[in-house]
């Protein structure tokens, strides 16, 4: 399928399993301030395992004035007005990955429990396999056990672990975990000929 219709699909209300309602759509050029408040929002020692200084004002706005959905979509969560959770799938259009996708999700520390992060995460997996994608994968620091769980329910297994190999926003070594699910199966692969 295409990028197009995978757009005309949202926004999306859903109803996580508390009965909670919030709205699901694409990042827009009008929500640089409230993706900015979102991320102050998250705990400094969260936003250590952040790839990008989220906290400067100039990241946001670049992110938010260069939007490509083909080649990051970044999901939003909305309830109130107010972003609550974020999962953003990254894709390499072109070279040797450009069949795997990266997802990372984020949910507002408030909106946590609900199984937002879990039903983001389902969207952007389906997302990528309707574009073509084959596998999806996620990074993680050593100490983010909780979403590496999360991971693991939603079918996501350990690729590899690497000891000590990251460092955080303070120079702080950590280990780095990649899991990663496949989105064809070997039916799927054995018919490609």
């Amino acid at each position: 399928m295409s990028l197009e219709f995978e757009i005309q699909k949202f926004p999306k209300d859903i109803v996580l399993k508390d009965g909670f309602h919030c709205t699901l759509r694409p990042l827009q050029s009008d929500d640089e301030k409230q993706f900015h408040q979102f991320f102050l929002a998250m705990p400094e020692r969260e936003r250590m395992f952040i790839k990008h200084r989220v906290t400067e004002p100039e990241v946001i706005s670049e992110w938010c004035r260069d939007i490509d959905l083909g080649r990051n979509f970044p999901l939003l969560a909305i309830s109130d007005g107010k972003i609550i959770g974020d999962a953003t799938l990254h894709q390499q259009l072109g070279g040797w990955k450009r069949h795997i996708g990266r997802v990372s999700v984020l949910v507002h520390p408030q909106y946590r429990g609900r199984g937002l992060a879990k039903a983001l995460v389902n969207e952007i997996v389906e997302i990528a396999s309707n574009l073509g994608l084959d596998k999806v994968e996620a990074e993680f620091i050593g100490g983010q056990e909780a979403a590496i769980k999360m991971f693991a329910l939603l079918g996501f297994s350990k690729l590899i672990q690497l000891d000590d190999y990251v460092k955080d926003m303070q120079a702080i070594s950590h280990d780095y975990v990649l899991m990663g699910l496949n989105l064809k199966t070997d039916e799927e692969y054995a018919g490609m000929g």
